[in-house]
């Protein structure tokens, strides 16, 4: 019993574009078409149909991934097969026009440079995972990136033939584009994997990109991340993901940001919180204190009488939205002070301060 992710070398933690891209790669280099008569490309394209049919599906996947292969193949959730429209589905010969939906849900899953499919269409989308400091995602900040993406291959413009490549018929579905399928007692058609339901393969494939139509090349880029980031939010460059299909539009990059803590400053939303330790004597006089914020230094004035725990509003001294908006505050706690030990004179004056305010703050509760 063969792992699905091995089958297509990946890691379990593949994405679906990482998937779809390996099934497209080995299909076509062990299609039975390009290898004629070797069995042992026949069986591993068998093997590459199977894993892919099962790793595309998000379900299956689920379940694959936590059953196993025999009950990933046999699963279907509770009411029925998920992801297919059955309105309009007969039993019958592939080729018949009750099956042409199924076509058109499928050809732009197979379809290849090159192959059934001459229309133009954008590339894929990708993600960077990117950590910045605490300060840096309040603030704004540019960073160098360096990232990989596939683009057109420069041999062929990206159609994937070489010279004197041309067009068969495909041998898995005899030329008519569909295969059948059968789950339980129904029978359907879909697509053929092999030729993207156009019925015809190509046979010679450029030499540089290996028929696919894209290398992947490595990018550096300097990119600007704007003021409120936090964790979890997207940055789009457009243009930067992968090249389109037929002369298509790129897809976009995002930056999928990750913000790391910092040992002052706590954020929730757009507000900004700190504990700021202020001396007794402070607390009880009052002061005109220095406190930290995301943007230097503030002042902040410390009324007399204040309590342990007494919560200062500065305004707009929070984070911004990354899409602009009103800054947030920063909120300022009280941690009192004690002194670290007291001498002769200060003991005196403590007791002194006790006779002076002998209040019980426990006397409300019923406590001594």
């Amino acid at each position: 019993m063969s792992d699905y992710y091995q089958t297509l070398g990946l890691k379990k933690e593949a994405s679906d574009n990482q998937i779809k891209s390996a099934y497209r790669r080995l299909a076509r280099k062990h299609h039975p078409d390009i290898n004629p008569g070797d069995k042992a490309a026949e069986d591993r394209f068998k093997d590459i149909q199977e894993a892919y049919s099962v790793l595309s599906d998000s379900e299956k996947r689920k379940a694959y991934d936590r059953y196993g292969q025999a009950d990933a193949n046999n699963w279907f959730p509770e009411g029925g097969a998920r992801g297919f429209d059955f309105q309009g589905v007969q039993s019958g010969r592939p080729g018949s026009s009750s099956f042409s939906s199924f076509g058109e849900i499928f050809s732009d899953l197979f379809s290849r440079p090159g192959q059934s499919s001459s229309a133009r269409r954008r590339g894929g989308d990708l993600e960077y995972q990117i950590k910045i400091p605490f300060l840096e995602a309040v603030n704004g900040v540019e960073k160098r990136i360096n990232f990989h993406r596939q683009v057109a291959c420069d041999e062929c413009q990206g159609s994937g033939s070489g010279s004197g490549s041309h067009m068969k018929p495909c041998s898995e579905c005899q030329g008519s584009g569909q295969v059948q399928q059968r789950h339980g007692t129904m029978t359907f058609a879909t697509a053929c994997a092999g030729c993207g339901g156009s019925g015809k393969i190509r046979v010679g494939d450029c030499d540089a990109c290996k028929g696919y139509g894209f290398q992947a090349v490595s990018e550096a880029l300097t990119v600007k991340i704007p003021a409120g980031v936090n964790t979890g939010s997207r940055v789009r460059i457009p243009g930067k993901g992968d090249g389109g299909v037929q002369g298509g539009s790129a897809g976009d990059l995002y930056l999928v940001v990750e913000a790391e803590s910092h040992e002052l400053f706590r954020r929730e939303g757009n507000q900004i919180y700190c504990e700021i330790p202020v001396t007794v004597t402070e607390a009880v006089l009052g002061a005109d204190i220095e406190v930290p914020t995301v943007s230097g230094k503030a002042r902040l004035h410390i009324p007399g009488g204040t309590q342990g725990g007494q919560k200062f509003r500065l305004k707009r001294k929070g984070a911004s939205g990354p899409r602009g908006g009103a800054r947030g505050d920063q909120i300022v706690l009280v941690r009192i002070v004690l002194p670290a030990s007291a001498n002769g004179r200060s003991k005196e004056l403590l007791k002194e301060l006790a006779k002076l305010h002998p209040e019980n703050p426990r006397e409300q509760l019923g406590l001594r």
